[in-house]
């Protein structure tokens, strides 16, 4: 055992929707942690939407054990169970050594080729555009043109903002960046 102080990170993968369930989760779950003897301090961070993580860091290597085996830890993390998924755990030694593996940051994602976004667009505006000219538009005959496709462009606007476009990058993001996920694929190897 070290008696370099140790810092934890902790990688979760939360349940669209109970983000606001992670984080008080996170906090309380830290809160018990400060009673712990050697609790150095920790915090709640989020990556962009992907990954949530848990930080804390004690004194020792072995205060750092004793709080991650411990039956009230356990009880925390089988609290999480129902909004999060721990997907990676991660523990460095002294802080010239977290600080020294962060030196090199990562390039950011290339962004997709064009024909790949275009087909994601198109795959996202299509459909509603087809059901809204066989299903709505026959009702709406009467109307000024202008007024049917003010409300064409509406609907079709919103469903693809809020409803088809987040479902279709998540579904295609290995296919849109690739790079980015065997990278990911790579790191998780390496620390497992």
């Amino acid at each position: 055992m070290s008696s370099n102080p140790v810092t934890v990170t902790v990688a979760y993968h939360v349940v669209p929707g109970r983000e606001a369930d992670f984080h008080s989760w996170g906090w309380a779950m830290l809160a018990a942690s400060a009673q712990q003897p050697g609790f150095l301090g920790g915090g709640v961070l989020v990556d962009r939407e992907a990954e949530w993580h848990v930080v804390y860091r004690f004194a020792s290597e072995g205060t750092a054990r004793a709080w991650e085996d411990s039956p009230v830890r356990n009880q925390w993390h089988d609290r999480a169970t129902a909004f999060a998924r721990q997907t990676e755990r991660r523990s460095v030694r002294g802080s010239k050594m977290w600080f020294d593996s962060q030196t090199t940051t990562p390039k950011p994602p290339v962004p997709p080729a064009k024909w790949k976004l275009w087909f994601v667009n198109m795959s996202a505006v299509f459909p509603p555009v087809l059901l809204f000219n066989l299903i709505v538009l026959p009702y709406l005959g009467g109307l000024n043109p202008l007024i049917r496709t003010l409300l064409l462009c509406l609907c079709v606007t919103a469903l693809v903002t809020w409803i088809l476009m987040p479902r279709l990058q998540r579904f295609l993001r290995k296919w849109l960046y690739p790079p980015l996920q065997a990278l990911r694929g790579r790191h998780k190897r390496r620390t497992a």
